[in-house]
Formats: structure tokens, C-alpha cells, sequence
């Protein structure tokens, strides 16, 4: 596995880096080969906030055969933010393991959804139109609606879009707010 450190706002020492690597690396005992886990990105960030602490996040984006795994840690210490993102970035690969396992077996189950928190959103003026602040691309690998849900949940997203393997179609599964599932498909 390919595990790359980099850091914004912080200098990246030989014994972050290694502590990082270290703690991302837990993870290959869930797997057969090495294969599995094409490579892993470590961003250890300084985040400056002048109205509370300053923090140091550990954000790790882990690929897996097509699939994604992100978590991301905040606290006031870099260790610290790295052990509770390696212990969430583990719980989720765990997850994904169980629910891959039990698809292969046909027997996918019913795992209830976990809510993102809530993020308070700051108002802006009024007289400020919103705007496109960050663009994305991603690959969009074909998949079943419920290979989609699982990405969504693994993500921790409200919505995902993917391409619908049985129809070649781009289409957004998404959590309503009653827990269950939606899926957008184009009108024909």
C-alpha cells in the first residue's frame, strides 16, 4: 500500500510522517492482499481559528478497489487527531469489510444509518449571491444502487451520483429524512 503524507499550515517531520504512516497501516489487516488497498492519502493540517484554539486535523482519504474511505480528526494535538482518525478510518474500513462480506453471501443487511452532525452554517451578508467555491472529479465506477448507498454511508455523505451499471445512466441515491434511501434516475 502507497500511503503519502503531506501537510498544509505544518511542517511534516520524519517522526509525524512515520507515526502517520504507522497508524494508516493498521488498517492492511483487514484485507487478503496487498492489492486491496491501492494507496492512502495522510493530510495533517494546522488550522487557525482565532475565536477558539487553534486545532491540528489528521485527515486520511483511503482508495480501495473502486471504493473510498475518508476520516477526518480534529484536537489540539497532531498525535492526538492522528490516533482518533486511525480509530475512525478502522471502525470504517471495518464496516465496509462486514457489508462487502455479507453482499458476497448475498444477505446485505439492514444497517441503520448514521446521521452526520449537524454543522452550523455562519450567515454570510444578504447581499452576497452564493457561488461555486470548490469543484470536484472523481471516477465514477459503474455500480448497483446499493453498492452507491454503501459508498454514501462509507463517505458519511447525504447524497452520492454514480453510474448505473444496469442502465449506463448517471444517476444520485441520497438519505431522506425519514432514513431510508432515494435514488434519482434520468426521465426516459
Amino acid at each position: 500500500m502507497e500511503i503519502v503524507v503531506k501537510g498544509r499550515n505544518i511542517p511534516v517531520t520524519d517522526s509525524l510522517e512515520s507515526y502517520a504512516i504507522e497508524k494508516v497501516e493498521r488498517v492492511r489487516k483487514f484485507f487478503d492482499d496487498d492489492r486491496s488497498v491501492a494507496r492512502a492519502e495522510v493530510e495533517l493540517i494546522h488550522e487557525r481559528n482565532p475565536a477558539i484554539a487553534d486545532s491540528e486535523v489528521a485527515e486520511t482519504t483511503l482508495f480501495i478497489n473502486g471504493a473510498v474511505l475518508k476520516a477526518r480528526e480534529a484536537s489540539e494535538d497532531m498525535y492526538a487527531s492522528i490516533d482518533r482518525m486511525s480509530d475512525k478510518l478502522e471502525r470504517q474500513v471495518k464496516r465496509y469489510r462486514g457489508r462487502q462480506l455479507d453482499r458476497w453471501h448475498g444477505r446485505l443487511k439492514n444497517h441503520e444509518s448514521t446521521k452526520a452532525e449537524p454543522q452550523t452554517l455562519l450567515a454570510e451578508e444578504e447581499d452576497v449571491e452564493p457561488r461555486i467555491v470548490r469543484t470536484k472529479q472523481f471516477q465514477m465506477k459503474p455500480m448497483s444502487a446499493e453498492e452507491a448507498v454503501l459508498q454514501m454511508e462509507l463517505l458519511d455523505h447525504d447524497f452520492f451520483v454514480f453510474t448505473n451499471a444496469d442502465t449506463g445512466d448517471i444517476n444520485v441515491v441520497y438519505r431522506r429524512r425519514d432514513g431510508n434511501y432515494g435514488l434519482i434516475e434520468p426521465a426516459r
